[in-house]
């Protein structure tokens, strides 16, 4: 068929997808090739078989029964082959005229009147065979393949390619390089216009699982560029001022703070704190991640934290994603911080998007004039007109909830005083370690990996929504007991795109059903004083079922809770369902966490959804549950907001290619102190100003 000619909108297509310099484009690899090198005589194409066949056309004509179609009759020497088209052009038709020599590529099929092809691609036979395989790349609409492999060749011939790998450096692994003296088998040069145009006896399953030589000098380096974005963003760092954070009164807060508290701590937690602490008092920012499995204690290790910062004179914020978290995180520390900050004449606000305009006057005055020595919040708390007196040290809270930009922010709160604040991230959902091997190379992890005794542990069950009744009576047996449920649903309102059971409906059907059971309903819609007045009826112990949507994913504590059901289990991601299950387990009784999934025509489990109920059916441990979600999820997607939606790794795979990160990983900080002009050449190829994201 003829190609679409360039037009505007393929152009704007090129800059949708960022390809918007000759380098993009070069780095614009094909999902899959064709082959055009060759031609199958037409009685040698077996049904099924996609290939390419050259002949006369003995017939052409336009069928209007059984429906409108063009329909060519292509011959060779060794049998025929109808072409079919139900879409086309008056102009296709004389194209395509009886006595042209033409080539059909495409899927052969039987049928009854013998061989056929549906829409295949047509060119005349005139036209020399093709040397090489042709690519198919990734595109969007409006953007046809043959205007996009014209773009891509075109680039390849201007675009610059110089070597930035130094050979005084430790080569790739032999994958990527050949044996003749460790020299390069494969400059950056050659790997791109072999991939872009593979000779047709290449092994094609070698490109398609990347694992052709071609491919693994592309990973190489796309792996070195990231390391080396990570690897000066913390040397960057590491020249900024930051204040040193030591404890100056003689009887320190945090020790005070230890002496006063109902428990104590893990030895994970004791090691932890120490290695804060360490970082608090150097003259250099902290980026430190706190990560720990749900229930494993992050809370207390930030209180301690934000005491030695206060004991040294510096504000604490504790920021957090969600209005309940937050304010969860605020009524612990009021009950651990308020007697010992109130001796000291200070006090701990708070700020949310709900505040009475008073209120939040108050509390934005007392952090300006520095006696809010803590402030704790939602979002609130990065915006402009919140100013600290000397904000020393920030603590995110589900770190991965927030964006780039929010991070940047809270960080550019002390720039009055020419002084960074240390940053503490917290995260329940633990980094595999290739993964913090990669994306938070710039970071330094501290690791909870003991839980507090007297954790029980939860037993998990994948049960189909038809058992639904069954289930409802074993939480009428639960509530009876005095225990406590959480019924957790995906939607708050019906959706005709989706047939789901929503929290508004179930919460009418469990409280039908649960007759004399208090019933509660909590989704993000509801005003903030009735969400709060609905968790302390739950906290409290006077509600005995909580039908939720996710806004109770992290931080709520209900010890008395028990039991948690999770309606379409199969539309939540893993991490989440870890999450959502850690709100149980939290008291000294046995819990369970029920996986409900949909049935029917309309529910049938997809592959990843059943791998996820499967992974979560096995093992309680946070850190196997990411490492799985990472597998089947890949780091973009595990990733979130941090990477603000851009995949920055396309082409390197984190559990196929560790080899090729601990080489990246080794090469990085040596190439930017001896090759510092090369390193930045490298990045602004690869990354270009989406290192900037790697920053944060």
């Amino acid at each position: 068929m003829p190609t679409p000619a360039p037009s505007s909108p393929a152009r704007q297509a090129l800059h949708k997808l960022g390809l918007t310099r000759d380098i993009d484009l070069a780095l614009h690899l094909p999902l899959r090739y064709e082959d055009e090198t060759r031609i199958t005589p037409i009685a040698s194409a077996r049904e099924g078989a996609s290939v390419q066949i050259e002949g006369t056309v003995t017939n052409s004509q336009v069928q209007l029964h059984p429906r409108r179609q063009l329909v060519v009759t292509l011959q060779d020497a060794t049998g025929s082959c109808e072409l079919r088209f139900f879409s086309f052009y008056p102009s296709h038709h004389k194209t395509m005229g009886v006595g042209m020599r033409l080539r059909a590529r495409g899927e052969v099929r039987g049928g009854f009147w013998g061989r056929q092809m549906l829409h295949p691609v047509v060119k005349s036979a005139n036209a020399e065979l093709p040397a090489a395989l042709t690519p198919v790349y990734p595109t969007v609409a409006q953007l046809p393949q043959a205007y996009l492999r014209r773009a891509i060749a075109t680039a390849l011939t201007r675009v610059q390619l110089p070597e930035t790998l130094p050979r005084s450096l430790p080569p790739p692994p032999l994958a990527v390089y050949g044996q003749n003296a460790g020299q390069p088998a494969w400059s950056l040069r050659d790997a791109l216009l072999f991939l872009h145009r593979p000779a047709p006896d290449v092994a094609l399953a070698t490109l398609e699982d990347h694992s052709h030589p071609a491919w693994q000098r592309l990973k190489a380096e796309e792996l070195l560029a990231q390391q080396l974005s990570q690897f000066a963003a913390r040397r960057e760092r590491a020249q900024l001022a930051a204040p040193t954070l030591a404890p100056a009164a003689e009887q320190p807060l945090h020790e005070q703070l230890l002496a006063a508290l109902p428990f104590e701590l893990t030895g994970a937690q004791r090691r932890v704190v120490d290695e804060i602490a360490r970082d608090l008092g150097q003259s250099r920012p902290m980026h430190r991640l706190l990560q720990g499995d749900v229930g494993s204690g992050k809370t207390v290790v930030a209180a301690l934290a934000a005491c030695i910062c206060m004991d040294a004179g510096w504000q604490c914020a504790l920021m957090a994603p969600t209005e309940i978290l937050a304010e969860q995180h605020f009524a612990k520390l009021i009950g651990w911080l308020r007697p010992l900050l109130g001796a000291r004449g200070q006090g701990i606000a708070w700020l949310a998007g709900g505040q009475k305009k008073r209120e939040r006057a108050a509390m934005l005055q007392a952090i300006k004039d520095g006696t809010a020595a803590l402030v704790v919040g939602t979002h609130a708390v990065i915006q402009e007109q919140v100013r600290f007196a000397r904000l020393g040290l920030a603590v995110i809270d589900e770190q991965h909830r927030f964006g780039v930009a929010q991070r940047l922010a809270l960080r550019q709160k002390n720039a009055h005083l020419r002084e960074e604040p240390h940053m503490l991230m917290m995260s329940a959902t633990p980094i595999p370690r290739t993964l913090a091997m990669s994306y938070y190379a710039d970071l330094d992890v501290s690791t909870i990996d003991e839980l507090p005794p007297g954790r029980t542990p939860i037993v998990t069950r994948v049960i189909a929504d038809s058992r639904r009744d069954e289930l409802i009576e074993r939480i009428a047996a639960q509530v009876a007991a005095g225990r406590q449920v959480y019924w957790v649903c995906p939607l708050i309102e019906e959706s005709e795109a989706l047939d789901l059971s929503n929290a508004t409906a179930t919460h009418a059907e469990l409280a039908e059903a649960l007759a004399g059971t208090p019933v509660g309903l909590l989704h993000s819609r509801l005003p903030p004083a009735e969400k709060k007045a609905v968790m302390e009826e739950f906290k409290s112990g006077r509600m005995g079922v909580l039908v939720s949507t996710t806004v109770i994913e992290v931080g709520v504590d209900v010890p008395n809770a028990s039991l948690m059901v999770i309606e379409h289990a199969e539309r939540f991601g893993l991490s989440q369902l870890h999450q959502l299950r850690g709100r149980v387990g939290r008291g000294a009784a046995a819990s369970a966490c029920v996986l409900l999934y949909a049935t029917g025509d309309s529910g049938r489990l997809g592959e990843t959804a059943r791998e996820r109920l499967k992974a979560m059916q096995e093992t309680n441990d946070g850190f196997e549950i990411a490492r799985r979600d990472l597998e089947i999820r890949g780091p973009g997607e595990f990733l979130g907001a941090r990477q603000s939606g851009d995949a920055l790794l396309r082409f390197a795979d984190l559990a196929g290619d560790t080899g090729l990160l601990d080489w990246a990983r080794e090469v990085a900080p040596v190439m930017l102190e001896q090759y510092p002009e090369l390193a930045a050449q490298h990045v602004e190829r690869w990354l270009g100003s989406k290192s900037d994201y790697l920053k944060a």
